[in-house]
């Protein structure tokens, strides 16, 4: 049986979170009415809010 280099296992945790954001972000433009805010984008992303 030969190996097939091409048939690799990818898993890289960074690379899924960042597609859970872009997915969730997505989803969310998807579903709003209008534009959504730079402050509605940082609370899908889980930016804490700014310090005033």
């Amino acid at each position: 049986m030969q190996h097939d280099q091409f048939d690799v296992t990818l898993e890289d945790a960074d690379l899924l979170g960042e597609v859970e954001l872009t997915t969730n972000l997505i989803i969310a433009a998807t579903e709003a009415d209008e534009h959504l805010s730079g402050e509605q984008i940082d609370q899908i992303l889980g930016v804490p809010p700014h310090a005033d």
